[in-house]
């Protein structure tokens, strides 16, 4: 694996606590209070060099607000499709998976990757093609959770779709026209397919799908952001999982 930048105080500490292969910290001089007492402690049992440096040196490293801490990691490593299932298996839990197509802004994936993980996602799969991979920015925007949900890549969503649906998967898609989500049975094994941020979700993998899942809106504002939308959906079949 090569080697990536991981930024922000979370984000290092949640990769230092899940014993992440960390090569080395950069550490703003003089930052301290909040996370960095244990962001220093964590590195020192697990005896990660941290070098202190300046503000000017850090920024060089990333555009991105630091927060004072930068980590040079091994890269996250992606799972196979197989992993996420047999994450849920062993939970002996229905699978519950995430499938972001051409999910193109950092912020919103690590948003997504974020929330998955607070909702109990057993796994994201993303695509090869025309979608951010997961970048420094990403793992800064999901605060630590990529270090907790899985993710795999593959070329095509709609064949995904195919393999998912020989595991007895229900798949449903997020689109304007689809039926009230809240309104839907969404407890047994299901695949959530989320658009890209501009183009939404494509005709064969809307074609692919089972079903089709909308938000209810009031107003004239015609759609959510992505990372937004995804949240609402997936807390929902949380609920639906958990309550009902």
């Amino acid at each position: 694996m090569s080697d990536s930048i991981l930024i922000g105080r979370n984000a290092v500490l949640e990769a230092l606590k899940a014993s992440r292969p960390i090569e080395k910290i950069y550490l703003l001089k003089g930052a301290e209070g909040g996370s960095i007492p244990a962001i220093l402690g964590a590195a020192k049992r697990r005896s990660v060099p941290v070098q202190l440096t300046d503000r000017k040196s850090l920024d060089q490293m990333s555009q991105e607000n630091h927060q004072g801490v930068i980590a040079l990691v091994s890269a996250v490593s992606y799972v196979e499709v197989s992993d996420i299932l047999e994450r849920a298996a062993q939970a002996g839990e229905a699978p519950f998976i995430l499938i972001c197509e051409s999910i193109q802004d950092p912020h919103n994936l690590g948003a997504i990757v974020r929330t998955a993980y607070c909702c109990g996602v057993h796994g994201i799969v993303i695509s090869k093609h025309h979608a951010v991979p997961l970048t420094d920015s990403v793992a800064k925007t999901a605060a630590g959770a990529l270090e907790y949900v899985p993710i795999a890549k593959v070329s095509s969503i709609a064949k995904l779709i195919d393999s998912l649906k020989k595991e007895n998967i229900w798949t449903a898609c997020a689109d304007m026209d689809g039926e009230n989500v809240f309104t839907k049975d969404l407890t047994g094994p299901l695949a959530l397919v989320i658009g890209g941020e501009h183009e939404g979700i494509s005709r064969l993998v809307k074609e692919k799908c089972d079903f089709t899942v909308s938000i209810p809106m009031r107003g004239t504002v015609g759609s959510l952001n992505a990372s937004v939308a995804a949240g609402v959906l997936m807390y929902e079949i949380t609920r639906k999982r958990q309550y009902e």
